[in-house]
């Protein structure tokens, strides 16, 4: 059976009941955007209690709408926590595949340079660059 079929077999309530929570979650209550972050510079002292979340590979720390990692491999890295499917603030680094950027709300993969990795979106993940100096890490443009 085919999807039409099946759903004009539920008649429209159900077809509505079913459809109207996922338009739901895929849209915001303000109609606003989040803009992805620009002018981004500001520095994390790795010895702080704000550093300490950026201790182990794999670890990654939120902080002005920018996701702050040490990848896998113990480098640092840091993209937009804005997704640029549709500006929510919901990505994160996560460790599948080598480390990658996942944004929770539709599903967006991204590589460690920005690159979508799936069909969702073919607009790339921001990327910032970061500097080590001593224990202390700049985040920036």
């Amino acid at each position: 059976m085919e999807r039409k079929e099946f759903l004009r077999s539920l008649g429209a309530g159900a077809a509505f009941a079913l459809t109207f929570p996922c338009l739901q979650g895929c849209s915001k209550d303000d109609g606003e955007m989040i803009p992805i972050p620009t002018g981004v510079d500001f520095t994390i002292d790795l010895n702080s209690a704000e550093g300490q979340g950026l201790q182990n590979n794999g670890d990654f720390i939120l902080k002005n709408f920018v996701v702050v990692v040490k990848n896998l491999q113990g480098n640092f890295i840091a993209a937009s926590q804005i997704c640029s499917h549709q500006q929510t603030e919901e990505v994160r680094f996560i460790d599948d595949d080598g480390g990658i950027f996942s944004c929770s709300t539709h599903g967006s993969r991204f590589n460690q340079s920005g690159q979508p990795l799936n069909g969702i979106t073919n607009n790339p993940l921001k990327i910032f660059q970061t500097e080590l100096n001593g224990d202390i890490l700049r985040v920036f443009e």
